[in-house]
């Protein structure tokens, strides 16, 4: 099976396509850079140059493959509101490439779900619809094309997909720390992140290729939810630093870009990915990984 992958040069990507190799797939790789082309062609994977700004380019790949795991994503949170709608113009024109095909069409999403105020499941549809809205609604675009003949899953990750390497998330956090010279959280620290180690996130996107129906929506979470104080904790304690409370009211100058994230309550469960793909989470968890030095800064 031919599989062109976005994104396959990036953090979760790049283990996606080792995953995707490993078990006998083509993977055919978006790469923009001469870099990530030499990457991915000394992982044994064909190179598609190009980038999401290209959506006739990229309809071309998908539709001169047997499936498409788009996990590319624009991180520009100077024009967020942009980027959402590269996303969806670049997810529509790879949508009508696959229409009539029954190809599967997977799309990297997110567990934010603002308000639930409970942890989100897999049966919970995505609030965010139309171009201008949060990653453009690709994850909603993408699951009305079932109705098009083409297979879409949706693969919600969570906040933090962690591991050795990891300058996500959570290595911001590790930054912002070490120039403040504290661990910090927002108010009383309760808000959660879900998390899963990359190798784990890796696997369940291939057994989504493999088994998940048309219309699946599948979570990436091995912890349900950790609340940020003890996130903080737990980088404070490796880093050698205090662990201390920043006001909401300050978390914008503390924190940066970033505390709109950190302030959020992003929970899920997986209890439904468990079941229909029969994946089990196996990989170290986040304080694990932060305690092995994954979020070591130099001096």
């Amino acid at each position: 099976m031919r599989v062109f992958v976005t994104g396959a040069s990036g953090w979760i990507g790049s283990a996606v396509t080792d995953e995707l190799l490993a078990n006998g797939y083509k993977v055919v790789g978006l790469a923009r850079s001469d870099d990530a082309a030499a990457a991915l062609e000394a992982k044994g994977a064909h190179v598609h140059r190009g980038s999401l700004t290209d959506p006739d380019g990229l309809a071309a790949a998908a539709a001169a493959s047997d499936g498409v795991v788009h996990l590319a994503f624009n991180h520009d949170f100077s024009d967020y509101a942009g980027a959402g709608r590269t996303e969806h113009a670049a997810v529509a024109r790879m949508l009508d490439a696959l229409a009539g095909s029954d190809r599967p069409f997977l799309l990297a999403s997110g567990v934010a779900s603002p308000g639930m105020g409970r942890p989100l499941t897999e049966e919970d549809p995505s609030p965010f619809h139309g171009a201008d809205s949060l990653r453009g609604g690709s994850e909603n675009l993408a699951l009305e094309a079932a109705g098009r003949g083409v297979r879409p899953v949706a693969l919600r990750f969570s906040p933090t997909v962690h591991g050795m390497g990891d300058h996500g998330f959570t290595s911001v956090l590790a930054k912002i720390a070490k120039e403040h010279g504290v661990a910090g959280y927002i108010g009383d620290g309760s808000t959660r992140w879900a998390a899963v180690h990359r190798s784990d996130a890796a696997r369940l996107v291939r057994l989504a290729l493999e088994k998940a129906p048309a219309g699946a929506r599948v979570h990436a979470v091995a912890e349900t939810g950790l609340p940020s104080r003890d996130i903080a904790a737990a980088l404070g304690d490796y880093l050698g630093l205090p662990t201390g409370s920043v006001a909401p009211a300050d978390a914008d100058a503390h924190f940066g870009w970033i505390a709109r994230f950190f302030g959020l309550d992003v929970a899920a469960s997986n209890d439904r990915t468990r079941e229909l793909l029969g994946w089990t989470p196996t990989g170290p968890t986040l304080f694990e990984d932060i305690a092995a030095g994954a979020y070591a800064l130099p001096d």
